[in-house]
Parts: C-alpha cells; structure tokens; sequence
C-alpha cells in the first residue's frame, strides 16, 4: 500500500471581483436577510459585522465570530 493522496480539483477564481462575488453569495447563504442590494453595498468586514447586528439583533462580538467564519479568511 502506498500513500498517494488523493486528486482534489481545486478552483480558485481568476480575478478580486470573482472572489468578492463567491464571498458574497456565501454571506447571501448564511443570512438570508440580505437582499442583492445590501449584498452589493457592503464596503468591507467592518460593514458586514455591522449589518449582521442591525438585520439579526446580536451581539456585535456574537456577529464578528459569525463573520470571520463565513469569511474564512477572504478579503471582502
């Protein structure tokens, strides 16, 4: 027996904007309360924590948690 590891395609998109737009459909998934307007409007992690509170009524660090694993990392 060997140890080969297995083929995993990875996709990473081609450009920031492709990027931005599978972050956004990610938070669109989570929180459904945001509307493709909203989604649009948000300016960066800052905004989308703030948004996260107003729209769903928690706790700012509660919500920063939330964002930072939605995110995982990616720029907004």
């Amino acid at each position: 027996m060997t140890n080969v590891a297995p083929n995993k395609a990875v996709v990473t998109p081609a450009t920031a904007a492709e990027t931005k737009q599978i972050v956004l459909k990610d938070i669109g998934a989570k929180w459904d309360k945001f509307s493709e307007q909203d989604l649009s409007a948000i300016t960066g992690k800052d905004d989308l924590v703030a948004q996260v509170v107003a729209k769903y009524g928690l706790e700012k660090a509660q919500a920063q948690r939330d964002v930072d694993t939605v995110l995982n990392g990616r720029p907004l």
